[in-house]
């Protein structure tokens, strides 16, 4: 059992862990309760699990526990609240960007990454941001209206 460290949605933890080189995305889950994040493919292809690991979006079912060891982890519960919702979160509330909702944590959270890094984007580098998250319901409208109104354009 290894014991790792690490800040959680702004919340600094101790975790006892079988399997340090397990898939973060299994620890959020199912020892943190933690269901923003969505197991996909496993492969960090469809982005369904995207969180930020030190303000970067990152695929958690390719990172392992142990990689994120004293660093600062955010998921989509740490993003804004149901009281004060971030403005992605808003803005795809508004514009009502989920059918489904299986590929909304990984587009609202791959999202925020690149609105953090890019002010007034234009809808190309938009779409270039989000080309590598899946969505099979087919709301890609709706999800780049949402991102253009939380990005102020």
């Amino acid at each position: 059992m290894a014991q790792i460290g690490l800040t959680v949605n702004g919340h600094p933890i101790r975790l006892a862990v079988d399997d340090p080189e397990a898939p973060l995305l299994y620890v959020l889950r199912n020892d943190l309760g933690l269901n923003g994040p969505r197991f996909g493919c496993g492969l960090g292809q469809c982005g369904a699990c995207t969180i930020h690991v030190d303000g970067k979006a990152v695929r958690s079912c390719s990172v392992t526990v142990a990689s994120v060891a004293e660093r600062k982890v955010v998921t989509l519960e740490g993003l804004g609240t149901p009281q004060k919702p971030h403005p992605l979160q808003k803005a795809f509330i508004e514009e009502q960007a989920a059918q489904c909702g299986y590929c909304i944590n990984g587009m609202i959270m791959e999202s925020a990454a690149f609105l953090a890094s890019t002010k007034n984007p234009s809808e190309a580098q938009i779409k270039e941001a989000l080309a590598h998250n899946l969505c099979r319901c087919g709301t890609h409208l709706r999800i780049l209206r949402a991102v253009k109104r939380a990005a102020g354009i």
